[in-house]
């Protein structure tokens, strides 16, 4: 093909279309994105506005060319009038600054702009990757609620749409480039194909999402930034290999913003010949002339279409697995409820069969899909979570969980009234694990979304559970019977549940088969008020057992045993009785006598003191009957003689009262009776060391 000025001129027109194009598409994608916050439509509209560049490049270089051209064929033209022939002949290139011009863009402009490229798709893709981890994180925390602006019909058909209408330019741009003067087009239609490829990637996943798997559309907002950064580190790869890779003369130089991958899928007619003549060279002759592949080859198209057809049809059977049950719906609209086994029904999209998902939600929230099943058992933690080392021992002064849930509890059944305004309240945390299993797989489906059903069971459940705790008073639920708690909050939940709206009727579909109340405590900065209620209970019974041995101690010192002072007592308080009602002397009689027999056959000090009384008793008796007898003697002695007895009396009298007094007898002669004594001690010492005078003290 002649490289006149003309071709050029259309390949620049081409590039231009393609920039408006790429545009579009960009536009379409961003709109889209942003809109219904499609993170993977994001990322697409990112990768399609860095190929707009790529076309304005290839437009300005082939303009350029155009250029050149024409200035060529003005210097051919005076180069044939002969003149002034021998001007250009000697320094042409003086006079050829679109020639100049040209060897810059292809030497700096394109190499500059490739490099560009690539630093914007490493720095892209690793600014959407970071945020598709974000991303995911947030939908995996929030589940369906974290992309609940998608919508997947639009998604579907924006996808197609970019991917037609790429996939369709990058077609005709890739035949284009097939001709040499236009070969630089390739790298065009490898950036528009690259947008159809990620159209292509949102349309497969919004269709999968409608058939009820969400894998594809979840991978997408990773792979499409991965797939950017690998074309990022293509174009430094092409960059560097143009270094060194050799170029006939006239030849144009490929930029290395030229992505060969993608120029495979733009051109998928180069690799089946690459394929053929691969194997053409193994096989030593022209395979692709033998009249089976010419069969294939024209027949190719009908055994797509039927294989298509098949694999439409087998969407007619659906197996269920032996732990599932599922419903069967058209259209969106439910039909009938199917078993574990396989069944027949209408090809997708018509009829599809709808299992419940189960998911788990760990401590930070995130949500991890176990599998699709309606026989296992389902949890759903109603109040604190469970403490994460189960090997440190559980206090209440202990940090149970990152978050507590407190319940509002009565404060004691003596410290409220019923009705009494302003009254205070308790706060108490419990776990309260439900389990609950699915019953009716059509009244599951119809509460929600997967993420939305078990919010609903949960705010539900919670509701009772509040309810519940507030007729309860702190003693009840602390020192309570946690089985006879967990039964009746059991009772109310399911209840509960059961009076759901749902419909056309009531209910989740669901039923509660446990309702655990695990781990009750009050508040960790109570926690010490509490212990010290306990630490008087303590003090309060070892008082009391010190009592008790005490008790027992004082009474069998008393009496020998704590029965027989249990009998003695009882029998005194059956005296007391007797008395205070007025009984007979004899009765009382008998009762004194049969408690006086009780402590004098006790071992203990009580028969002691009893012993001691009666000879005490004795001893003064005969005492007193002693000096009795004896005055009856002194007034028959008074009455024999009274002088004699009076004498007698005076001298007894006398006699004791000078018993122990110093008597001295003198005649009257002696004029004075006073008596002087000197009774110091003239032998101080003095006598010490005369045995003489020591011997004749001693005598005396």
């Amino acid at each position: 093909m002649k490289a006149d000025y003309l071709s050029y001129r259309i390949a620049t027109g081409r590039c231009i279309l393609g920039l408006v194009l790429q545009g579009a598409l960009a536009a379409i994608l961003v709109v889209y994105g942003v809109v219904t916050r499609d993170h993977a439509a994001v990322t697409a509209s990112a990768y399609t506005i860095l190929g707009v560049p790529i076309w304005l490049a290839l437009a300005i270089v082939f303009d350029q060319h155009r250029r050149e051209r024409v200035e060529t064929l003005e210097a051919e033209a005076l180069t044939q009038q002969g003149g002034s022939a021998s001007v250009f002949d000697t320094s042409g290139g003086e006079f050829r600054p679109a020639a100049k011009r040209l060897a810059a863009m292809h030497r700096l402009f394109l190499p500059i702009v490739s490099v560009v490229i690539g630093v914007a798709y490493l720095g892209v893709g690793y600014w959407r990757l970071e945020s598709s981890r974000k991303f995911l994180q947030a939908t995996e925390t929030m589940g369906s609620a974290a992309d609940a602006h998608v919508t997947l019909g639009w998604g579907l058909a924006i996808g197609l749409l970019t991917g037609v209408v790429g996939f369709i330019f990058a077609r005709f741009i890739s035949g284009m480039a097939k001709q040499a003067i236009w070969s630089n087009l390739r790298a065009g239609a490898a950036t528009i194909v690259g947008a159809a490829l990620l159209g292509l990637g949102i349309a497969v996943g919004a269709f999968a999402e409608l058939a009820g798997s969400d894998a594809v559309r979840r991978a997408m907002p990773m792979v499409a930034p991965i797939a950017m950064m690998v074309l990022g580190v293509e174009v430094f790869a092409n960059f560097l290999l143009n270094f060194y890779r050799p170029r006939k003369a006239g030849m144009m130089p490929a930029p290395a913003f030229d992505s060969r991958v993608l120029g495979f899928v733009a051109a998928p007619d180069r690799i089946a010949a690459s394929i053929s003549d691969a194997i053409n060279y193994q096989l030593g002759f022209d395979v692709s002339s033998s009249w089976f592949y010419n069969l294939i080859s024209r027949s190719v198209g009908v055994l797509a279409a039927l294989a298509a057809v098949l694999l439409w049809a087998m969407s007619a059977v659906e197996i269920v697995e032996p732990h599932q049950r599922g419903i069967v719906l058209r259209f969106g609209a439910f039909q009938r409820e199917v078993g574990p086994g396989w069944h027949w029904k209408l090809p997708w999209p018509i009829e599809r069969v709808e299992v419940p998902a189960y998911e788990l939600v760990d401590r930070e929230g995130r949500r991890e899909l176990v599998g699709e099943t309606t026989t296992g058992v389902r949890q759903l933690q109603l109040g604190s979570l469970p403490p994460v080392d189960a090997k440190k021992a559980i206090l209440w002064t202990n940090e149970h969980a990152q978050e507590e849930v407190y319940q509002i509890v009565q404060p004691g059944a003596a410290d409220a009234k019923a009705g009494e305004l302003g009254r205070d309240l308790a706060l108490v945390s419990a776990e309260l694990p439900l389990l609950y299993v699915i019953e009716n797989v059509e009244l599951y489906d119809r509460l929600g979304d997967p993420g939305t059903r078990e919010a609903i069971i949960g705010a539900v459940a919670r509701r009772q559970v509040v309810q519940f705790f507030s007729g309860l008073s702190v003693d009840g639920v602390l020192g309570g019977d946690p089985e006879a708690l967990s039964v009746k909050l059991r009772e109310r939940v399911n209840a509960a549940i059961g009076e759901i709206p749902n419909g056309s009727g009531k209910g989740a579909g669901v039923r509660v088969v446990f309702v655990g109340v695990n781990g009750v405590h009050p508040p960790r900065e109570a926690a010490d008020k509490f212990e010290f209620v306990v630490q008087a209970e303590q003090k309060r019974e070892a008082r009391l057992e010190d009592a008790r041995k005490d008790r027992i101690e004082k009474l069998t010192k008393v009496v020998g045993s704590v029965e027989l002072a249990d009998k003695i007592v009882t029998e005194l308080k059956a005296l007391s009785q007797m008395s205070d009602a007025g009984a007979g002397a004899d009765a009382i009689k008998d009762q004194q006598f049969k408690v006086q027999t009780l402590l004098e056959t006790a071992g203990g000090a009580a028969a002691s003191l009893v012993q001691k009384a009666r000879a005490d008793r004795w001893t003064t008796h005969m005492s007193e009957r002693g000096r009795a007898a004896r005055y009856v003697g002194q007034i028959a002695a008074f009455e024999a003689n009274p002088e004699l007895f009076q004498v007698s009396q005076y001298l007894d009298s006398l006699r004791a009262a000078i018993r122990d007094a110093r008597v001295y007898v003198t005649d009257d002669s002696v004029p004075d009776l006073r008596v002087i004594w000197d009774i110091k001690d003239v032998d101080n010492g003095a006598a010490t060391f005369d045995p003489e005078r020591r011997k004749a003290l001693g005598e005396q």
